[in-house]
């Protein structure tokens, strides 16, 4: 069960006179950063709970404790400090063989990534001046770590910048120490005159990964277009929904399109998320304008010989008009869709700042309705206090998670003033 169920459910028994259960458990970890949003790491193992973050004087930092309760946490701060860009989270990943693994602080920059030498001890990193090439690892932006199918630490990234980029695969050998190209050439290629924006690869529960995104023309957020999707199950070779293949590096002309939604047409990057239902068949959630102006959220799921569309929403008089550059605070975030028991699919959406529940007939996709929603930062708003003009961040992983309040994104410049640090806690169940 998600951690948020979890602490709800705990919160509702504490409130009633006929059970008083123990709280949620919150500690905290450290004074952080909150001058603005940026991603922090959690990276959860059997014995081990990992945290990378930006402390109180921006420096980049990890802090790792066992699991046990009541252990107590080690620091070590490493040689990077971020400013106000919302671009430079953080990632993190621990290998096969123990070793930590921390990349951060990068947008357009040079390679910025750490490694332990001794497995589990974050007093023992190093940083390494570079992955697989040095004179293309000169513009780096959105680092992901994940694993493919057996396991093993897979790193992407994109190759230079918005509207002119390419997506970047590794392969790290743990018994080595060492990286190597996953793939021969780039997965996706702008052909400098675009760039492409994921989400995922997401592993589905039919063994495959699946890939959304949209493309891009320029730096302005209004110019995405063309929502498109890929999959493949050694993330090597690629295919269409069809099943036919997709030489590498894809480009646009060669793209399976899912919805040709097009530039300044209500569709941004990020926000074209993958769920799926109880027959395994991918479904994407994302958002664009429709006739009457307004933005709404759509549904896209493969059904054997095409794409089937259908709107989920249906809001009147709401319309997100982003444009521009810069970290954008954000009106609108969207999740993949999940399937119940009674044949329904929900759809998790946060529309300005309020959770709201989508709920879609599973066979039809025709809506049903919607209701209010919960999230993690929600539940805890009662514990955990968040300064004026603040919001609750969070981070799940495999049970536990982090949370700690800052001001949203600012679009990368700077304020006008520098806030009090706020505290990172660790929150388990």
């Amino acid at each position: 069960m998600p951690i948020a169920r979890l602490l709800f459910a705990t919160l509702m028994l504490t409130m009633s006179s006929a059970a008083r259960p123990a709280l949620p458990r919150i500690e905290a970890i450290d004074r952080v950063w909150a001058g603005h949003y940026s991603r922090f790491a959690l990276v959860t193992t059997e014995r081990r709970i990992i945290v990378a973050y930006y402390d109180a004087n921006r420096q980049l930092t990890v802090a790792t404790r066992a699991r046990d309760d009541g252990a107590s946490w080690v620091y070590h701060r490493l040689a990077s400090w971020t400013g106000w860009d919302s671009h430079n989270y953080i990632a993190a990943a621990v290998d096969s063989a123990g070793q930590i693994h921390v990349v951060a602080n990068l947008h357009n920059d040079p390679l910025v990534y750490f490694r332990t030498m001794r497995a589990g001890d974050p007093r023992s990193f190093v940083g390494v001046a570079a992955m697989v090439d040095g004179q293309r690892e000169r513009r780096m932006t959105y680092p992901v770590f994940l694993r493919d199918g057996a396991g093993g630490l897979i790193f992407k990234y994109r190759d230079g910048g918005s509207g002119n980029g390419n997506e970047i695969y590794n392969r790290y050998d743990p018994a080595t120490g060492r990286w190597s190209a996953l793939l021969a050439s780039p997965l996706v290629n702008g052909e400098g005159r675009r760039n492409a924006y994921f989400v995922g690869p997401t592993p589905g529960p039919d063994g495959r990964f699946h890939l959304a995104w949209v493309w891009r023309e320029t730096p302005d957020a209004a110019t995405n277009h063309d929502l498109s999707y890929a999959v493949s199950r050694d993330l090597v070779h690629w295919t269409r929904a069809d099943g036919t293949p997709l030489p590498l590096p894809i480009t646009l002309k060669a793209a399976g399109i899912v919805d040709p939604v097009p530039v300044r047409g209500g569709m941004i990057n990020n926000n074209s998320v993958i769920g799926f239902d109880r027959q395994d068949r991918p479904i994407i959630t994302y958002h664009k304008f429709v006739a009457d102006g307004s933005t709404q959220i759509f549904l896209a799921r493969w059904e054997g010989r095409r794409w089937h569309i259908a709107q989920a929403s249906e809001w009147a008089g709401f319309r997100w008009d982003f444009g521009g550059g810069g970290s954008l605070d954000s009106r609108l975030f969207v999740e993949g869709a999940v399937a119940d028991a009674a044949g329904l699919l929900r759809i998790r959406v946060r529309r300005d700042g309020a959770p709201i529940d989508l709920i879609v007939d599973e066979a039809t996709l025709a809506r049903r309705g919607e209701r209010p929603g919960t999230t993690l930062a929600d539940t805890l708003a009662p514990l955990i206090a968040t300064p004026p003009g603040m919001t609750l961040n969070t981070v799940e992983s495999d049970g536990v998670a982090i949370a700690w309040p800052t001001r949203p994104p600012n679009r990368d410049r700077p304020t006008a003033d520098i806030p009090e640090p706020t505290t990172l806690r660790l929150v388990l169940p």
